[in-house]
């Protein structure tokens, strides 16, 4: 298992300011336990019919520079793993413009 790198964590939020999805909003990296978790207001009240934060990916390094890309499960309220074996790069390309709306919902 590799360490979790604040270099890491500033990767991953330079990119959600890329993304497709809600960019009008201001998503935050905070360390959930291996790895980093996005979380973000959930304008859309989709999930929360106030606003409040929802998580919106987890992101968790794997062994030779691979990633684990979680999206939310908020019925279930757990992590569900979308993909495995990524780059860090590949994890937030998908993240970022999520065509199925794993993610941004």
């Amino acid at each position: 298992m590799n360490p979790v790198l604040p270099i890491d964590r500033a990767r991953i939020a330079r990119a959600l300011a890329r993304r497709s999805r809600y960019r009008y909003v201001r998503p935050r990296v905070e360390r959930e336990g291996l790895g980093w978790k996005v979380v973000s207001p959930n304008c859309s009240r989709n999930v929360d019919p106030d606003g409040g934060e929802i998580g919106i990916a987890w992101l968790v390094p794997a062994s030779q520079g691979h990633w684990l890309l979680h999206a939310r499960d908020h019925a279930q309220d757990c992590w569900v793993l979308k993909a495995a074996g990524l780059r860090l790069d590949e994890a937030l390309q998908r993240l970022c413009a999520d065509p199925l709306r794993e993610f941004w919902q």
